[in-house]
């Protein structure tokens, strides 16, 4: 016999979602099919077109999960209730004509609660992912980023992630002379540390007694940088414009860009800093020229 499962409210609105996602992505596709591709102009503003259309139905999904959420939305909810109340008679209309419930059928009942219950889990992971804080500064980042036709390429987070990052960027150059490993980069910062102590220690403090570093502080600083998985921050990127002779571009999410070793007249190197990418916080990924976006077929 056929089993019936009531679809939670999240449940239908996730389905509701999920069609709207699609449908966007074919519109993409449409829009994408009408400017040639050797017209740049044309195709710079077709991205920016793409991620607001991308950020205008995040929010419009945002908005509906919130109102779905709140119980001042009297509208909603009773529309919900009336499907809800509606497929519930429907269930007990028919479980009033069945026989005595065998033990399969016991067991299909607890199988069909079970995936209910875990599409549930699903629909409040994909709330909490809306309105969290990690998922808004990425969608502000990607806008950001679009305007220069680029995108976030994703580094592990490991405490190496700033020299990972400005390592991806050197080899994306295909210049040889530039690659360099990280381990090759950690050492150079903290030679480069050592050899200009007075550029460096002024703005090193220990945090139990707010004192500027002694020299033995400093040096085992150093050792850190260049021996262990030291996270990396500001004082090392402008350690490494120098010994790069680079300058280092840093994308916020709501903050301007930062350029350090702005002295140097080449291509930047281009960071993007995250503050909730991960549980532990800060985090620095690299970037690569924007992809097309995927046929819906393909999808």
């Amino acid at each position: 016999m056929e089993e019936r499962t009531v679809e939670t409210a999240e449940d239908l609105l996730v389905k509701q979602h999920r069609k709207e996602k699609k449908d966007l992505q074919a519109k993409i596709q449409s829009m994408k099919n009408a400017v040639p591709k050797n017209d740049k102009k044309r195709r710079k503003q077709l991205t920016e077109d793409i991620a607001k259309l991308e950020a205008e139905l995040t929010e419009k999904h945002e908005e509906e999960f919130r109102q779905l959420k709140s119980p001042s939305d009297s509208a909603l909810e009773e529309v919900i209730n009336g499907v809800e109340t509606m497929k519930t008679e429907s269930v007990e209309q028919d479980e009033s004509k069945q026989p005595r419930v065998t033990k399969a059928q016991k067991r299909r009942d607890k199988k069909a609660a079970q995936e209910k219950e875990r599409e549930s889990r699903i629909a409040d992971a994909e709330v909490q992912n809306l309105q969290g804080v990690r998922h808004q500064e990425g969608l502000k980042l990607a806008q950001k980023l679009a305007q220069q036709q680029l995108q976030i390429k994703e580094i592990p987070s490991d405490g190496h992630c700033m020299y990972r990052a400005v390592e991806d960027q050197l080899a994306q150059r295909s210049k040889p002379a530039l690659t360099m490993s990280l381990e090759k980069l950690r050492s150079l910062t903290a030679e480069h540390m050592r050899s200009h102590v007075d550029d460096f220690l002024p703005f090193l403090t220990n945090p139990n007694n707010g004192n500027m570093y002694t020299p033995d502080e400093f040096e085992k600083y150093c050792c850190d940088v260049e021996h262990t998985a030291a996270w990396g921050g500001q004082l090392e990127l402008r350690a490494l414009t120098q010994v790069l002779h680079l300058p280092i571009e840093v994308i916020q999410a709501d903050s301007p860009a930062i350029k350090i070793g702005e002295e140097f007249d080449s291509e930047s190197i281009t960071l993007v800093y995250m503050r909730h990418a991960y549980g532990l916080g800060e985090h620095y990924n690299s970037v690569e020229r924007l992809k097309e976006p995927a046929n819906v077929e393909d999808s």
